[in-house]
């Protein structure tokens, strides 16, 4: 049985290597980070080969030559390859925006409530098929060139391993996989003249060590039943169940995937801005603080944030409002307030984004009893307070917190015979380190404030729509 695992996370800002032993002990790690381009508003681009030499570089790091490697990545970004196998074009990442024509025309072409059935969501800017489209109107020649299209995670597995692959986990977020069977759905590919043969041969992710980077991070903290779900305050916020059998929400309010265990999917509500909106803040009221200034001032303030309620809209919303044209907004401002209470109202308002994604779930039948916290944000006791009191969950967090790198390692073990199974890695390797229960007292304030937090997005598209 070999002795270390590694697991290798191909970010949006950065590669996260990570090798851990078959107990789960963390013995190195390293980080390489690489830029983003933004050639137009709405824009998000970079170059593969700058995942590919982090990679290099990371990887070098660890001094874990022969050990088995896992990965996990950012999901629906666009990789074109020709014949040859090199690149066409700079990837289009998952935070594009320019494709809002192209959902449009999948929705019209496929049939909205067809296309939710088929795939277990609605036509996003940030998915890979409407990227394709794009591509196909707006760049001919690249278009005419395709060969081979790979997410992230996939085209470093290429240039690693010269396989070309995908699992169903990241497979399920390109708008072109039949989640509910775990295959590409050739009625949308034939509905959209995407050819078949241009996407990859798929295979479970405990089979060939892959994920997309929010189901890797989910097994990384032992979400693989139901009663247990992922509440990531990254970047982005996200709310993840493990579900025994597949089940879309009918107006695809959440995305439907495959999770990383084989006969198992997921359901997920996705916030663009959590941790995000936080760093928003600090560089635009405290530029030069550290989070640690912004959360303790923000605890100076109390439960309810002295009436302001913040909607953390700052870049549109996927969960519950796919609307790339959403924007955020303080309410409930008076002159006796300062900075302190707005900073509460962005933890507070973040965690109502949580709560929206949560009652979603349980619209899908997930009963949680526990919550299993990471990502950045999760290092502040005060915002797991807030987010498990708004939740009105138990919040645990693990002895490990490395995210998705973890959970990719983890798959490397189940894919080489460490573990028998992606279980047998949770059971082996995660532990709880501490738990954060709901404050009562904060509870019952906070019901009053998602009352008001509900009511702001439909008051605001409302008077949007009169002017």
């Amino acid at each position: 049985m070999t002795r270390t695992l590694v697991g290798l996370d191909v970010g949006t800002t950065g590669v996260k290597a990570l090798a851990i032993t078959p107990e789960g002990e963390v013995i190195a790690s390293a980080e390489e980070g690489y830029g983003l381009s933004a050639p137009h508003p709405g824009w998000s681009e970079q170059d593969p080969d700058d995942w590919w030499r982090a990679s290099q570089a990371a990887l070098a790091q660890l001094d874990a030559n022969d050990a088995p490697v896992g990965l996990s990545g950012q999901m629906h970004g666009l990789v074109c390859l020709d014949e040859r196998g090199d690149v066409l074009r700079p990837a289009i990442l998952w935070n594009d925006q320019r494709t809002t024509e192209e959902c449009a025309e999948i929705e019209e072409r496929v049939g909205l409530d067809r296309l939710i059935a088929l795939t277990g969501n609605r036509a996003l800017t940030g998915f890979t098929a409407p990227k394709l489209l794009w591509l196909r109107r707006h760049e001919p020649d690249v278009y005419s060139r395709i060969r081979r299209i790979v997410l992230p995670k996939d085209y470093v597995r290429y240039r690693l391993t010269g396989e070309w692959a995908i699992d169903a986990a990241d497979a399920s977020g390109t708008l072109l996989f039949d989640v509910a069977n775990r295959s590409w759905c050739d009625e949308v590919l034939s509905s959209l003249e995407i050819p078949r043969e241009w996407l990859p041969p798929v295979s479970e992710s405990t089979e060939i060590a892959g994920a997309g980077d929010q189901q890797a991070a989910a097994l990384g903290v032992g979400v693989v039943e139901p009663g247990t779900v992922s509440v990531v305050l990254g970047t982005s916020g996200v709310v993840l169940s493990a579900l025994p059998e597949y089940a879309h929400d009918e107006q695809a309010r959440v995305h439907a995937f495959c999770h990383a265990l084989p006969e198992t999917w997921e359901a997920m509500g996705v916030m663009l801005n959590a941790a995000g909106a936080l760093r928003w803040f600090r560089d635009a009221f405290m530029p030069g603080a550290s989070f640690e200034d912004v959360t303790a001032e923000a605890a100076t303030v109390d439960a309810g944030a002295d009436g302001i309620v913040f909607l953390p809209y700052l870049q549109g919303e996927r969960t519950p409002h796919a609307d790339a044209a959403a924007t955020a907004s303080f309410s409930g401002l008076a002159a006796r307030h300062g900075r302190s209470a707005f900073g509460r109202a962005v933890l507070e308002g973040v965690a109502y984004g949580l709560r929206d994604s949560l009652e979603l779930l349980r619209e899908l039948g997930v009963s949680p009893v526990v919550g299993r916290a990471s990502g950045g944000g999760a290092r502040s006791r005060l915002w797991l307070e807030i987010v498990s009191s708004v939740l009105e969950l138990p919040l645990e967090r693990c002895v490990v917190d490395e995210g998705s790198a973890y959970g990719a390692a983890l798959l490397a073990g189940v894919a080489h015979g460490t573990f028998g199974s992606a279980q047998d890695a949770v059971e082996a390797c995660v532990r709880v380190r501490e738990t954060v229960e709901p404050n009562a007292a904060w509870a019952r304030s906070y019901r009053a404030g998602y009352a008001r937090y509900r009511a702001l997005y439909p008051a605001i598209r409302g008077a949007e729509g009169e002017t």
